[in-house]
């Protein structure tokens, strides 16, 4: 059964143009040059892929696209308006969970509502999205009682009963088994089929890049900058022995400086 999201709305996702952004951190007196020069164009509704080495920029990348710094210079913006701060159309889900231990997983997801003021209007997301992750049994669960897989879903129930446009993603199944990481990728694509969202996701896998972006983009080691973008035409859903896929796949691995098969 895939997930799949219901009242969907017409205006569900964003545009987003990072223009000539480049950014550094001040260490203790020292200049950490993190991205160069990067400029990038997500479509509305599109999902596009960030591929690089450990370390190079893609997660601040992310974080300049949630609004939770500000580059250095060159600009970040939304359907055309500069991106300041954080905003709930605009959410980013990390590679742990992050779930507060002392909460339940439906007040969990209710944080968000919460904070914005709106649980009392909007309490009947919290069911919604918690059946479309599959976590409609565990609501009263607490965080220590849940598997990674399970975790990680209410971590992106939390994320969805905002109804972002734009989901920023850093590497959300980087800690699952590979089984559970292959059942999450489907549920992800299908829910960005029928949400609409705009998708940026930071991963490592150059397989997963594949099956679910419409662009991969490489970076390279820091400071970043955009060395390549492939774009993969095949239709979903796609088959991890397509040729056509292997073939890219053989391609972005070169790009990443392995030039063998792996």
């Amino acid at each position: 059964m895939s997930l799949a999201l219901a009242e969907t709305t017409p205006a569900s996702s964003i545009a987003l143009d990072i223009e000539g952004v480049t950014h550094r951190y001040d260490l203790d007196g020292r200049d950490l040059a993190v991205l160069d020069d990067v400029s990038l164009s997500l479509a509305p509704g599109e999902f596009v892929a960030l591929l690089g080495p450990s370390g190079c920029g893609k997660s601040t990348l992310l974080r300049l696209a949630a609004g939770l710094e500000t580059p250095t210079t060159g600009r970040v913006r939304e359907d055309g308006r500069p991106i300041a701060a954080p905003d709930p159309d605009r959410i980013l889900v990390f590679q742990d969970a992050t779930l507060f231990p002392w909460r339940t997983v439906r007040a969990n997801i209710a944080t968000g509502l919460e904070a914005r003021g709106l649980i009392r209007e909007r309490e009947y997301r919290i069911d919604e999205v918690l059946k479309l992750v599959k976590l409609e049994g565990f609501a009263d669960f607490y965080p220590h009682q849940l598997s990674g897989g399970m975790a990680q879903r209410a971590a992106l129930a939390r994320a969805l009963v905002n109804d972002p446009k734009l989901l920023l993603l850093d590497e959300p199944f980087g800690k699952l088994d590979s089984l559970t990481r292959l059942k999450m990728q489907n549920e992800l694509l299908d829910l960005w089929k029928n949400a609409g969202f705009t998708a940026l996701l930071v991963t490592h896998d150059v397989e997963e890049a594949l099956l679910l972006a419409d662009r991969v983009i490489v970076l390279s080691d820091r400071p970043a900058a955009i060395v390549a973008e492939v774009r993969v035409g095949q239709p979903h859903p796609r088959r991890r022995d397509d040729p056509d896929l292997v073939a890219l796949r053989r391609s972005l691995l070169e790009k990443l400086g392995i030039s063998h098969d792996v």
